[in-house]
């Protein structure tokens, strides 16, 4: 008889249980109040209730635990400096969608060596996390693969799913029942079409294929998750950062019946892939806040210790420490000095706002 079936599947390993890692990496009162804290000034921030910006910024992936945690420390006194006027929360990426192929992220080759020992890359990734949240430090990711956030999800005060992703009804339905705010990207070509699609369809009730905290395949049944908004990245047809571009993406967002107000992504299209771009996006993004625009909410920063990025070397001794290895970032000196304007803009509209 004639075999029909993993015809390419070579090998398939045991998954941890997200109850055995969670175990093993409780989260405690202090982690607990800070993710909760966070997701509800996040959620302020999003209704207008709070008029401050949310800045999400760090690394465009995190390859090396203790360079984002050296990160963190020097990201911390931002935070404490401009928080009446930002809340900043990390940028901490353990996935990374890839066009073709490439380093999938922490997650999944947490060796950086093709060995997609994705148990030890969980592991790390909760641990990061658990860390930080515990030092007071808000985490940002981008959730991909739909089983991931049974192990990390309770860490996070916002996520995001990617340009590539916002269409797929996988994660729709995973956002569904997520339990943090969430940004939806534009489409590569720089519509918003889909984003709001994928918001309006994530707001409603799902029932779909998951998992459960013991590992075991379950039917998930969702509520729906109502904190979702826009995030402007560009994408093939240009920038869409300008204030015609915030103006006509928010008139859509209001005539889809959501609250028109977005975040601008200041890499990816917007900066046509040019890090030392993003400076430019976020002046112009503040001049608007400046000039009284309540349309923007937020921004979104690719920053690490070391500016630029790198090559994944076979060596690993040899990458450069604190320095990116996927799309390149500013380093924490330019992420500061633009942190103090996108601030001193804030506070100038808080100004004008009349009592």
């Amino acid at each position: 008889m004639a075999t029909t079936s993993d015809l390419h599947v070579v090998e398939t390993r045991p998954l941890v249980a997200p109850a055995l890692l969670h175990a093993d990496l409780p989260i405690d009162a202090v982690a607990s109040q800070t993710v909760a804290s966070a997701r509800q000034r996040i959620n302020a921030i999003l209704s207008g209730e709070d008029q401050r910006l949310l800045v999400i910024v760090g690394p465009c992936s995190v390859h090396d635990v203790d360079a984002a945690r050296d990160y963190a420390a020097r990201l911390a006194p931002l935070r404490d400096a401009y928080q009446a006027e930002l809340e900043v929360v990390m940028r901490v990426y353990f996935e990374k969608p890839r066009t073709t192929v490439g380093w999938k992220g922490l997650i999944n080759d947490p060796h950086l060596d093709g060995s997609y020992d994705i148990n030890t890359g969980l592991r790390r990734a909760r641990g990061l996390l658990l860390d930080l949240a515990r030092d007071g430090m808000p985490a940002a990711t981008e959730l991909l693969d739909p089983v991931v956030p049974q192990y990390i999800a309770d860490l996070i005060s916002w996520t995001a799913i990617g340009a590539r992703t916002t269409e797929s009804q996988t994660h729709r339905e995973m956002a569904s029942g997520l339990s943090m705010p969430i940004g939806y990207k534009n489409s590569t070509d720089g519509s918003a079409s889909i984003a709001i699609n994928a918001m309006q369809a994530a707001s409603k009730p799902h029932h779909f294929l998951g998992i459960n905290r013991e590992g075991h395949a379950s039917i998930v049944s969702t509520t729906g998750n109502p904190y979702g908004h826009l995030v402007l990245r560009g994408g093939s047809r240009g920038s869409n950062y300008h204030l015609e571009d915030v103006e006509a993406a928010a008139s859509e967002l209001s005539g889809a019946g959501l609250e028109d107000r977005l975040m601008v992504d200041c890499s990816h299209g917007n900066s046509n892939k040019d890090y030392r771009r993003q400076g430019e996006v976020l002046i112009s993004v503040a001049d608007q806040v400046r000039n009284g625009s309540s349309h923007v909410m937020g921004v979104m920063l690719e920053s690490h210790l070391v500016e630029g990025n790198q090559k994944l070397k076979t060596n690993l001794s040899e990458l450069t420490y604190g320095q990116s290895i996927t799309d390149a970032c500013i380093n924490i000196e330019t992420t500061s000095e633009l942190l103090k304007q996108l601030a001193s803009a804030v506070a100038c509209r808080c100004e004008a706002i009349p009592v």
